[in-house]
């Protein structure tokens, strides 16, 4: 039988792990927006005790933010096992995700109380399990809501007080558990209390993926199916196939050029019996048909049957 999670906690793993690998590799990100996140990590990993000592410690809070599909999630899931395997030599560490929509907000306090009891009890409890602690929060606009902006449809004295337990929440645990990471993502910035925002060391924003991004999922992309029928292998040597499915896929996030890719197996009836069969034209096809898709359906899919036009900028980082 599976151990019951404590309230608010989806998931619960020792790192570093096998099956944990994979993740932090298949995100392309501009530059060195990675390497640097992971630095941060290993640092307040290894060293927070010490650093506890500075009249400005890190929280150990890294904030995640762009549009949907743009690797977010995958980036934080990465980024743990990297960093578990970074402090590996130092111990194991526990890796938490959290459900911020688990905590209830329908009655006066609820929300409050339980955000209180997960940093002040769950979490340091998990924590006092292995030397160090990552913590991800997935749609954090949800847990630490702006309160100069909370909904009539909510409780907005809930609202506010479960915030502010957050953010009490945040600071307790910094002191109580040094050697502790939380990775917070989100869809909406504006939506994240500005307090909150505030004590992050590391903002990240992860924008669609320009030019030289989208040309690198799409040959990652190719060489998994590759690995899967390697009678493909053709394909992903056919420069001018994947020069023309990059400019046709532009605009797209990186979940949807993925399943662009993807959806160049099913273009033909051939290649679906027999995936070893697909051909660069395949591809082109399939890009065309994700991108036109988009744009017929009204959806954002800018620049995405433009064959002109500038690269997006894709990744930012601020310490």
């Amino acid at each position: 039988m599976t151990p019951r999670l404590p309230p608010g906690v989806a998931g619960l793993h020792a790192l570093p792990a096998d099956h944990h690998e994979g993740p932090w590799d298949s995100v392309f990100v501009p530059g060195d927006l990675k390497d640097r996140i992971l630095r941060h990590c290993v640092l307040v990993l290894r060293h927070g005790r010490r650093l506890a000592q500075l009249a400005g410690p890190p929280h150990g809070l890294v904030l995640l933010s762009g549009p949907p599909g743009t690797g977010k999630t995958t980036l934080a899931q990465g980024l743990a096992q990297k960093a578990a395997l970074g402090v590996s030599d130092v111990g194991a560490t526990t890796f938490v995700e959290l459900d911020p929509h688990a905590f209830p907000s329908d009655l006066l306090g609820e929300s409050q109380r339980a955000v209180a009891t997960l940093f002040h009890e769950t979490l340091p409890e998990l924590a006092a399990r292995r030397p160090h602690l990552i913590v991800l929060v997935d749609e954090v606009e949800s847990f630490a809501v702006r309160r100069g902006s909370a909904s009539f449809d909510t409780n907005p004295v809930d609202v506010h007080r479960a915030t502010d337990a957050v953010l009490a929440g945040v600071d307790a645990l910094r002191e109580s558990c040094p050697r502790t990471i939380v990775v917070t993502t989100t869809n909406f910035p504006s939506a994240v209390d500005d307090a909150f925002v505030s004590r992050a060391d590391v903002i990240a924003h992860l924008d669609l993926p320009d030019d030289r991004t989208v040309r690198r999922i799409v040959e990652h992309s190719l060489a998994e199916i590759v690995a899967v029928w390697p009678e493909a292998a053709a394909t992903a040597e056919d420069t001018a196939s994947l020069t023309d499915a990059a400019r046709l896929l532009r605009g797209l996030d990186g979940r949807r050029i993925r399943k662009a890719v993807l959806g160049a197996l099913v273009v033909r009836d051939e290649v679906a019996a027999d995936p070893g069969r697909l051909t660069g034209a395949d591809l082109v096809a399939a890009a065309r048909i994700a991108a036109a898709s988009l744009a017929g359906n009204g959806f954002h899919a800018a620049a995405a049957l433009s064959s002109s036009g500038s690269s997006s900028a894709s990744g930012s980082v601020k310490l």
